[in-house]
């Protein structure tokens, strides 16, 4: 699959300071998190990746455009919702999503067709004649998403979407990123502090600390092999036949105390096969539990640990 970004030794200083220091990866995702404590080097790549800061050695590519020698076709191709606000407050809604359609490259006529239709498409086609200033902490933030989408872009920046949101709000929000991601015509790039809003948005996730890469994974693998992971609790019977069972049918299994077993499902084995094992030999199975290594662990496991890959 062709990779959505590259990352090929990119470093960014200021001054004396490494902000990145020699990022290497490859993001493929339809959906691509962006996670990391504050100073991690988000906001940094973020800006890098758009062209506001120059990399002193290294480079990127953007579907395989090079961020440094292609930098007017990479802008064309990006749509950005940035975390702050960049509004002018007397120009309304419709006017400023045309003007910022406009800088992207559209005519202006289509850019304004463009802007009506990104308003009704996230929910302010009645207010989108308004002046911005007048807009809710919610209406803006769709607002900026509606600039962002306008002008047709196969990527989207997403830079912290459901910030200060009320949970109707943040649900909203949450529903429309859902919703173009799974269309399947643009690839996402979401950073988020909210590890939820990554979980429920992304199928890739990338962690950075102290501008190294500290974890890459593909959130829909671990998803996969979770369902693969059973911890089960058993009473009675007799359970060491019940495991020498699993076994012979191609089960790894583990013992644990009072009557707890770990268990790894080959491929082709579902759960219903150990019921009818366990029922054969008078074994209960008292709780049964997937085994979810949530995007949290992912996270923790990644700032205790040094620079690495999950």
């Amino acid at each position: 699959m062709d990779p959505v970004i590259e990352l090929d030794g990119l470093e960014v200083r200021f001054g004396s300071r490494t902000i990145l220091k020699k990022l290497n990866a490859r993001l493929t995702g339809r959906s691509i998190g962006l996670l990391g404590p504050n100073g991690a080097g988000k906001s940094t790549l973020i800006n890098t990746l758009l062209g506001f800061h120059q990399p002193v050695s290294g480079t990127a590519r953007i579907l395989g455009l090079d961020i440094r020698s292609h930098a007017r076709e990479v802008r064309r191709t990006i749509g950005y919702m940035p975390e702050n606000d960049a509004f002018i407050a007397s120009m309304s809604g419709v006017r400023f999503v045309r003007l910022m359609a406009e800088l992207a490259g559209l005519p202006a006529e289509h850019a304004l067709e463009r802007a009506h239709e990104a308003f009704f498409y996230v929910g302010l086609g009645e207010v989108r004649y308004r002046a911005l200033g007048t807009y809710s902490l919610g209406m803006k933030q769709a607002a900026k998403l509606a600039q962002a989408i306008a002008h047709g872009p196969k990527l989207l920046f997403l830079d912290e979407p459901t910030n200060g949101l009320d949970p109707p709000a943040r649900l909203r929000m949450i529903q429309l990123i859902q919703e173009i991601r799974d269309r399947g015509e643009q690839h996402l790039i979401l950073s988020s502090h909210l590890l939820r809003d990554v979980e429920e948005c992304c199928d890739e996730v990338l962690i950075l600390k102290d501008g190294n890469i500290a974890a890459f994974c593909n959130l829909e693998e671990e998803r996969r092999a979770n369902r693969r992971f059973l911890e089960l609790e058993t009473r009675g019977g007799e359970n060491g036949s019940f495991v020498e069972a699993m076994e012979k049918i191609g089960c790894e299994t583990a013992s644990g105390a009072q009557g707890r077993l770990k268990v790894v499902l080959p491929d082709g084995v579902e759960v219903r096969q150990l019921y009818e094992l366990a029922a054969a030999r008078d074994v209960q199975i008292r709780r049964l539990n997937h085994k979810r290594d949530s995007l949290e662990d992912i996270f923790l496991k990644a700032m205790e640990a040094e620079n690495g890959r999950l």
